[in-house]
C-alpha cells in the first residue's frame, strides 16, 4: 500500500497534537483535582477537575495554533455554553424539587432548553 509523504506528515502532526492535548489536559486535570480534594465539601472535586482543565488545554492549543482572536472566539463560546448550563441546572432543580417528575425525563427534556439558550447567547455575542 502506497502512502504519500504528505499524508504521513499530517498523521504525525495530528498524533503530536493529540499527545500534547493529552499531556496538558492530564496535568491540568491533576492540578484541579488537587484543588478539589483540598476544598470542602468533597462534591466540589468534580467541579474542579475535568471541564475546566479540558477548556484551558483547548484554549492554550488554540492560541498556539490559531492565534488570539480564534481563542477569544472559542472562549466566548465556552462562556455562552457555561451560562446556558447554569440556566439548565436551575430549571432542572426547580422542576425536580417542585414537581417531582422522573430525573431522566427532566434532564433529557431540559437539554433542549440548554441548546436554545446556548444558541441564543452565541447569536447575541457573535
Amino acid at each position: 500500500m502506497f502512502h504519500s509523504p504528505s499524508l504521513h506528515l499530517v498523521k504525525e502532526a495530528y498524533l503530536s497534537e493529540f499527545f500534547l492535548r493529552f499531556l496538558i489536559g492530564g496535568l491540568v486535570v491533576s492540578s484541579f483535582a488537587v484543588v478539589g480534594d483540598v476544598l470542602k465539601p468533597k462534591s466540589f472535586a468534580g467541579l474542579f477537575s475535568a471541564a475546566p482543565s479540558v477548556a484551558l488545554a483547548s484554549l492554550g492549543l488554540a492560541v498556539s495554533q490559531h492565534g488570539h482572536s480564534y481563542a477569544a472566539t472559542e472562549a466566548t463560546a465556552m462562556i455562552a455554553g457555561a451560562a446556558a448550563f447554569v440556566i439548565y441546572a436551575w430549571i432542572v432543580c426547580l422542576l425536580l424539587f417542585r414537581r417531582k417528575p422522573g430525573v431522566l425525563l427532566t434532564t433529557a427534556s431540559a437539554i433542549a432548553i440548554w441548546l436554545a439558550v446556548a444558541l441564543g447567547l452565541w447569536h447575541i455575542v457573535s
